[in-house]
């Protein structure tokens, strides 16, 4: 009786197993351990800010948007003050947007190519033309608003102001909505507006510098 005791503490529960045709047998493969399947991180319900970025575009880069929006803050803070006409103004800065378009655009042409063995060709150019078309995205908002005040009869001055001051709030709603989208607490969302409106007052700061 003691000899039966121990070795029914020797024995080992063992695995459930069975073969390819599911029949005990002696050639036994275990059964895979079943686990439940992973989670999505981000099980939260769309919000406003999620469609808000999706209408961006898939596959663009929204880096272009806000360097558009930084690029036509920086000329108008420029040029603030060195044009007589809405005319002037508005036509140095579209050209000057344009050409930090174009430059941008052959610069990530030049680099791609000198870490590669591609060729230039004009399916190169357009498709890199096409890929930072955004930057005149971003610089449409600041550019209408000046607009809108010539078509209102505002003086140029103000115009100019009021471009920049749209710069500034486009930045401030960009870091808003990035904080939004990734579900910031308070705190977290104070600190990223507090950097967006940092970098449109360096905007405002570069006009009072210059003028």
């Amino acid at each position: 009786m003691l000899a039966a005791h121990w070795t029914s503490i020797g024995r080992r529960p063992r695995a459930r197993v069975r073969n390819v045709d599911g029949h005990r047998d002696n050639h036994r493969i275990e059964e895979p351990a079943t686990h439940a399947a992973p989670q999505s991180p981000d099980t939260s319900p769309r919000n406003w800010a999620d469609r808000a970025i999706d209408r961006i575009g898939p596959g663009t880069n929204p880096a272009r948007l806000v360097y558009g929006v930084l690029a036509i803050g920086a000329v108008l803070a420029a040029e603030s003050g060195s044009h007589e006409s809405y005319l002037d103004t508005v036509g140095s800065a579209v050209i000057a947007i344009w050409l930090y378009w174009l430059a941008h655009s052959y610069a990530d042409v030049l680099g791609h190519r000198l870490q590669t063995h591609e060729r230039l060709s004009i399916a190169v150019l357009g498709r890199a033309f096409r890929d930072e078309a955004t930057i005149l995205l971003g610089a449409a908002l600041p550019l209408l608003a000046l607009l809108l005040t010539w078509a209102f009869g505002v003086t140029l001055a103000t115009g100019v102001e009021v471009a920049l001051w749209t710069s500034v709030a486009s930045l401030i709603a960009f870091e808003l909505l990035a904080g939004i989208h990734a579900r910031s607490t308070l705190r977290e969302l104070v600190l990223e507006v507090g950097v967006g409106a940092t970098m449109g007052l360096a905007i405002v700061a570069l006009k009072v510098v210059l003028h």
